[in-house]
């Protein structure tokens, strides 16, 4: 067989969930560049870059959610696939158990996680047959966050703000731009958007997720794509929804778009979005050896320049220092738009833990208590005996808005007075933050290691049987950073955005 192939494979999955491209990280360079000094938007950008740096320095997962591994996989005639798919299944497994990957692969049926990312559908491995005497892999990390906010669209449609969308490349343009206002910071913008036009309804979204292998800077070889193309990128980032959709001048960093032949009936635009933690890389490998002959998307000969230059995170002196357990008081007093610096107890929870506490006692005190949607990575010290200790190695927040159902009763039941998330949450939300003195704050998606490097320590941790990525983990942090978008006074930051960002995505359409 290939005696280099499994430590290959192991060698790709590491790098593609710690260390970004140069494409995505010239993308967002530049998106820091155009961002005036002081806003949200930059100080998020700053922490992205913090966080990219860091990533690379500590070999960490750039995001804690380290998504659903797809490869697309080209062999030349006679290669055995099912021996390379084994292969990739046994460095899936050993990439996660040593952290670099998030046990996420989860039985749809009972919920329960298989513990290494494999299970029926996990890992995604397409192969095909070329006229080439070397093995191609190429492999993308999409997380769950951005993958819930993929659009597919069948033509004519009545978009809102756009009114209709025809069968034509206008048509097209339209629910792109729809997807993307309608993504807002769920997604965790900046984000890059892969698009195909036609095909049905499942070889669309293929299709879509495909253009996510190309390069930010690449141009489409079809000339009426690539206009439609650059037509999206000159006026995307006029709906200002910026970064995580704190308002901002980048909102997207990339559109590719492509073409299948459809029937006559079916007209279907398909769009896959990614996050800005746009983790996809490849390697080229000796068809004898399975050894990587050269990489993909990156010269590891060409030294990988630091995204700061200077210190990242730094502080104003407007900041507000909160410590845990907080009162109503503490919330009361806080304004959307405020900066916090969380310290002491936090316990995360997310869906699992969520459904739960609808029917049960939480196994903590919640009262004044600080709930973080995360599912972090975690790992044991020592000999990983059953009483060694945890310790966090990526823990940015997930996408809020899936807790939308629970939220405002779990508040008002236990006396939760933060949540921390990204993206936001709806209207019976922000009801509830007003009605008992609670807070939302939104930390940056995607900042796993920055946030990581918060947490002191792991004091325990319940519902285990959930999974690490579910369960409710007991942390002691110290000037956990995050903004105040939702107040208890009935204030919404996320609200006012889609409002505005709807305003420009009418006068485009327009």
């Amino acid at each position: 067989m290939l005696p280099s192939f499994f430590d290959s494979v192991l060698q790709l999955i590491v790098r593609t969930s710690t260390d970004l491209p140069p494409d995505v990280r010239a993308a967002m360079k530049t998106a820091r560049d155009v961002e005036p000094g002081g806003t949200r938007s930059s100080q998020a950008l700053t922490i992205i870059a913090q966080n990219i740096d860091l990533a690379v320095d500590t070999e960490g997962a750039i995001c804690q959610d380290t998504g659903m591994p797809t490869f697309e996989i080209k062999v030349p005639v006679g290669a055995n696939q099912i021996w390379m798919k084994q292969q990739i299944r046994e460095a899936i497994a050993e990439a996660t158990r040593r952290g670099k990957l998030r046990p996420n692969s989860v039985d749809s049926i009972t919920g329960k996680n298989s513990g290494d990312n494999l299970g029926p559908g996990t890992p995604i491995v397409h192969f095909e047959q070329w006229d080439s005497h070397e093995i191609e892999i190429k492999l993308i990390l999409k997380g769950g966050g951005c993958e819930n906010t993929n659009a597919q669209y069948a033509l004519p449609v009545e978009l809102p703000h756009l009114e209709r969308a025809d069968r034509t490349l206008d048509g097209v343009k339209k629910c792109i731009l729809h997807a993307v206002w309608q993504a807002q910071g769920k997604g965790c913008s900046p984000g890059a958007v892969g698009v195909c036009v036609g095909g049905d309804r499942t070889s669309g979204y293929v299709h879509a997720k495909e253009q996510l292998f190309r390069t930010l800077d690449d141009v489409n070889p079809d000339p009426r794509l690539a206009e439609l193309e650059a037509s999206i990128m000159s006026t995307v980032n006029t709906l200002e929804i910026g970064t995580m959709g704190f308002g901002g001048k980048t909102t997207l960093i990339g559109c590719k778009i492509a073409a299948l032949n459809r029937l006559p009936a079916s007209f279907f635009v398909s769009v896959a979005y990614d996050c800005w933690a746009f983790r996809r890389l490849g390697v080229a490998l000796n068809a004898s050896t399975g050894a990587i002959e050269r990489w993909l998307y990156r010269d590891p000969s060409h030294p990988i320049i630091p995204m700061l230059d200077q210190a990242g995170f730094t502080r104003t002196g407007r900041e507000i220092s909160l410590r845990a357990p907080l009162s109503e008081a503490d919330v009361r007093a806080l304004q959307v738009g405020d900066v916090v610096l969380i310290s002491g107890r936090m316990f995360t929870g997310r869906d699992a833990v969520h459904s739960h506490l609808m029917k049960h006692e939480p196994p903590v005190d919640l009262r004044g208590s600080v709930l973080y949607h995360c599912g972090p990575v975690v790992v044991k010290e020592g000999d990983q005996n059953d009483n060694d200790p945890w310790r966090v190695t990526a823990a940015g927040p997930t996408t809020s808005i899936r807790e939308e159902p629970y939220q405002g009763d779990i508040i008002g039941r236990y006396g939760v007075r933060a949540v921390i998330g990204k993206g936001g949450m709806g209207a019976r939300t922000l009801a509830a933050l007003a009605e008992h003195g609670a807070v939302y704050l939104n930390a940056v998606g995607g900042a796993a290691q920055f946030y990581a490097r918060t947490i002191e320590s792991v004091d325990g941790v319940s519902l285990l049987e959930f999974g690490t990525p579910e369960a409710m983990w007991h942390l002691t942090v110290k000037d956990f950073p995050a903004i105040v978008t939702m107040d208890a006074h009935g204030n919404s930051l996320h609200k006012d955005i889609e409002l505005e960002s709807g305003e420009h995505l009418a006068t485009i359409g327009g």
